[in-house]
Formats: C-alpha cells, structure tokens, sequence
C-alpha cells in the first residue's frame, strides 16, 4: 500500500497524520474486501483550499470537510471487478490500483472535533474512513445509504480504536 500525503497549510496538531491514514486506509479496505494493494492520495489543507477545490469540481463555493475523488467508477459498491481489465487503474511501477484522492481541510478536522466533542485524532480517522469508503463506491445521496455508510464508518473506526473518547 502506498499513500501519497502532502500538506499544503501551516496548520498542525501535533499528531501522526501519515500512520493514523495508513491504519484507516488499511482498515477500510480490509472491511470492504479489496483484493488489490493500493494507492492513496490525501492532500492536507485549509478552508481556502477545500473551497477552491470544491468550486471549482462541484460548483459549491463554500467550505468542505473532506472531498473524494475515486478512480474507478463503481457499479456497485466495493465491486473491484471493473478494474480486472483496466490496466489504466493501476501503477504502471508498483502494480498498486490507483484508489483515488482524498482532499481534508485541517481547519474543518478542528472545528467539528470541538462540535461533536471528540478528539482531533478521531476527527482525522473518521474523515479518512468516511472518504476511503467513497473511493470503494460507497455513496450517501439517499438516506438510507447515509446511515449504512455511518453504520460502517463507525465499526471500522471501533475495530482499531478510533472511538469518540479517545485523547490527541
């Protein structure tokens, strides 16, 4: 598994952005059963930087949390068959399957750490477990899908011990 991590703001907590991603981005696909070594790209900013990027890819000029940007284009989802026949979704050097990117703003990862009173360690893995199942097709347009992807996000931030008490 490789993921790719570049910083682009000031802003820091302190804590262990590349191991805390890596134990998620693992996590996850381990839960969703994706038969591939992967690779991951997460970009860490700030508000100014998730709004231009969520203007100019989604035409809402304002803030986000996290943006997920998929490789593949899901049927179903954790369907990773499509990718069998596409050598385009993969590593021509590593052979990984190119995941997709994830895009966090840090200022938001603080603000809604205060809001649900949990730690910003937890705030972080949350994101990333929420934008990983993203990138393996899960969506959350009907309400139905939002609380089964909840459901989800949260056994597998349970299962390694991202829970809502956890100190930074």
């Amino acid at each position: 598994m490789t993921i790719l991590l570049e910083k682009e703001t000031d802003i820091s907590f302190g804590i262990e952005y590349e191991r805390i991603a890596e134990e998620i981005i693992k996590a996850t696909l381990e839960y969703v059963g994706c038969p591939y070594e992967c690779e991951v790209n997460i970009l860490l900013t700030d508000n100014k930087g998730i709004q231009e990027t969520n203007k100019d890819m989604r035409g809402i000029d304002t803030p986000t949390d996290v943006l997920s940007f998929p490789m593949i284009d899901f049927q179903a989802e954790a369907d990773f068959s499509l990718a069998e026949n596409d050598v385009s979704l993969f590593n021509a050097t590593t052979g990984e399957l190119l995941l997709g990117d994830i895009m966090i703003s840090l200022e938001k990862v603080k603000e809604q750490a205060e809001q649900y009173n949990h730690s910003i360690k937890r705030e972080y893995a949350f994101l990333i477990a929420h934008s990983m199942l993203h990138l393996s097709g899960y969506d959350h347009m009907e309400e139905d899908e939002r609380i089964r992807m909840e459901h989800i996000q949260d056994e597998i931030l349970q299962q390694i011990g991202y829970t809502r008490d956890i100190t930074d």
